[in-house]
């Protein structure tokens, strides 16, 4: 029997990293599964998706990002490192609660590329997991030790994209 969380990473520079995982959380709110969705760089509470999984049973939402993240030279640079160590902790919180059984944190490959997060923390909140959990990562940047330790490792690649072809972001599609 397994003693640690399964993880699964989405990462890459391709569109859907998040909607994949969101996508885990629709399925497992049909199995009737608690889920958590932690999101350390988003700041938009009127999303799309996020409106519609306010409604799904089982299912808790918490952004603590603070949106479009400066440069480290930035003086603004230490309040989003801060929000991201936040939600961290707040994420360990949830794992050792045991309350939920899917935890997605959504973008948390961005904040260690970003050096919002060091690497060696996030490595140990997933060796903190269960057996009983599955943790879910996203994000560009995926370092090699979170790709090695990962149980399943998708990489989303653009080969073409809307937006390059003068299409603005869409309701519904890119939001």
């Amino acid at each position: 029997m397994r003693e640690k969380s399964r993880v699964l990473i989405f990462t890459g520079d391709g569109k859907g990293k998040t909607t994949a995982a969101l996508g885990m959380a629709l399925r497992a709110t049909g199995h009737g599964l608690r889920t958590l969705i932690l999101q350390f760089i988003k700041a938009n509470p009127s999303t799309g998706e996020l409106i519609a999984l306010q409604h799904l049973p089982g299912v808790e939402i918490i952004q603590m990002g603070r949106g479009f993240t400066p440069p480290a030279k930035d003086p603004a640079f230490s309040e989003h490192r801060k929000s991201a160590q936040d939600a961290l902790q707040t994420a360990l919180k949830a794992l050792q609660s045991k309350r939920y059984d899917l935890i997605i944190l959504d973008e948390i490959c961005t904040a260690v590329d970003k050096r919002l997060l060091d690497e060696d923390q996030v490595l140990e909140f997933i060796n903190q997991g269960n057996e009983n959990s599955c943790i879910v990562l996203t994000g560009r940047g995926a370092t090699d030790r979170l790709i090695s330790m990962a149980d399943t490792v998708t990489k989303m690649c653009c080969l073409k994209h809307g937006l390059q072809e003068g299409w603005p972001a869409q309701k519904g599609v890119e939001y």
